[in-house]
């Protein structure tokens, strides 16, 4: 008559008749409030409603017998409870829930009114997980109500096993799990449980997926080549996750592959390459482990290059490994083949490392660099004179001799003169100028007399005036 919503009251009407033990009558009342949910894959438990009887039916000690004169039965009601039951039957756990009537009860009232998160949590709470599984793939239900409802309580009560066996058993090619499978990795990822994720790729046998997680053990946190020495079986279980994938592949390569397969793949050219990528990072840490540790070691750096890392990374690698050895020869070897492997732009790096040098003071040592560049075979024309023109284009006050030496290291005539001219010494680049051929003397002695005119160097200018 008021107008008010009736629902509250069949609600208590109901909890009324489930205390006093009369399930049919507590049916019929909360028949008339409780409705089902729109999506029954939405992420919660259900109406508030529906988790007060849940809550209740589970807290009830004694086991409630269902009364024999149903009288309140309704069709609809009927159809519900044959409907439970069979899908109960098929998939019901042994034990506890199939002989314990409430139990059967809230199986009653989850089918009828509730989510499928809630169904799945009812038999994870019951230790279930079997029918859990079951009701999420008979359901199709989305890989967020998985993690929620299955995963998480897993992992977290230390049955991740559990969960493994059971999805073996259920199929044993994990290919009805791949969605959820995918999804927990990525889950574990965003929270950086770097561990229980390289266990769940293992398990899935996604070894390309598990050799990256490897990766990030060996990498990730390393302040120095020392404590990457110590991190090196994580570089041997790269290349095993590897060397499996590739028996794997070369195995299946018979067969009819499974388009669907969820594990990640790669080609078996791109998978050696990085086989030979970890066999470098090896050598790279095991020759600068010793470096650091026999106290050569020069560079300190905020991060920690690695070849894991973009090709700048590379390149990093690579100058460190030239500049931490006792000299550059020692570890230019390795850091040739970095460049090699890796097709890096090797000029960019050996004016890197010559312009450390120079801030070193160790002139001899960019000579050497220039040695070992020119004698690596693959060093274009004018790679070495690119090298010092590089280094004096920033630094300007080298020691005369040591500047002298390395311009006379010079190959071409041409590049002398600008080394001289950028070095302000006029002079030498005269000296320089006039041994070329006639035409090209001139041009190049015009300028070197208009510089000293600019800069005031009259005896210059007198003499360049003179043989012109």
């Amino acid at each position: 008559k008021s107008g008010l919503d009736p629902g509250g009251a069949w609600h208590a009407w109901g909890m009324a008749c489930l205390k006093a033990g009369d399930l049919s009558a507590a049916r019929e009342k909360f028949n008339r409030c409780l409705k089902p949910p729109m999506d029954l894959n939405q992420l919660n438990h259900g109406s508030r409603l529906v988790q007060d009887v849940i809550q209740y039916l589970e807290s009830t000690v004694k086991p409630i017998v269902i009364a024999d004169d149903d009288y309140f039965a309704t069709l609809r009601e009927l159809e519900a409870t044959l409907r439970t039951r069979s899908l109960s039957l098929e998939m019901m756990c042994e034990g506890k829930i199939q002989h314990n009537s409430y139990y059967q009860e809230c199986l009653f009232y989850l089918h009828s009114y509730g989510t499928n998160l809630a169904i799945i949590s009812f038999y994870m709470r019951h230790d279930c997980m079997r029918e859990a599984l079951l009701h999420l793939l008979n359901k199709e239900s989305p890989s967020e109500v998985f993690i929620e409802g299955i995963f998480i309580p897993s992992y977290e009560s230390g049955k991740l096993h559990m969960l493994e066996n059971l999805l073996e058993t259920i199929d044993p090619g994990l290919e009805s799990w791949g969605v959820y499978l995918i999804a927990a990795c990525k889950y574990l990822q965003r929270k950086n449980y770097y561990h229980i994720l390289y266990e769940l790729q293992q398990f899935m046998k996604d070894h390309v997926r598990a050799a990256m997680t490897c990766i990030r053990f060996f990498t990730h946190g390393a302040k120095s080549y020392t404590e990457l020495g110590g991190k090196q079986t994580w570089l041997l279980k790269i290349k095993d996750h590897l060397k499996v994938y590739l028996q794997e592949v070369s195995r299946s390569s018979g067969r009819k592959k499974m388009a669907s397969s969820f594990r990640k793949k790669m080609s078996a050219t791109d998978v050696s390459r990085h086989i030979n990528t970890v066999d470098l990072q090896m050598e790279v840490t095991k020759f600068l482990h010793r470096c650091e540790t026999s106290g050569t070691s020069q560079m300190t750096g905020s991060s920690l290059p690695t070849l894991f890392g973009n090709n700048n990374m590379k390149m990093d690698v690579a100058c460190k490994v030239m500049l931490e050895g006792k000299n550059i020869e020692e570890g230019f070897g390795i850091a040739f083949r970095v460049l090699q492997d890796f097709q890096l732009e090797a000029t960019e790096v050996y004016s890197k490392v010559a312009k450390q040098l120079v801030k070193q003071q160790k002139y001899s040592e960019i000579r050497q660099l220039l040695k070992c560049v020119n004698e690596s075979g693959v060093a274009a024309k004018n790679d070495g004179d690119n090298i010092i023109l590089n280094c004096l284009n920033e630094f300007k006050n080298i020691p005369p001799e040591d500047l002298d030496n390395l311009i006379q290291d010079m190959d071409s005539d041409e590049n002398k003169v600008q080394a001289y001219v950028m070095c302000n010494k006029l002079r030498s680049a005269y000296l320089v100028s006039v041994r070329q051929e006639k035409a090209r003397a001139v041009q190049l002695v015009q300028h070197v007399r208009q510089l000293a005119e600019n800069s005031g160097d009259d005896v210059v200018k007198a003499i360049c005036a003179q043989w012109l």
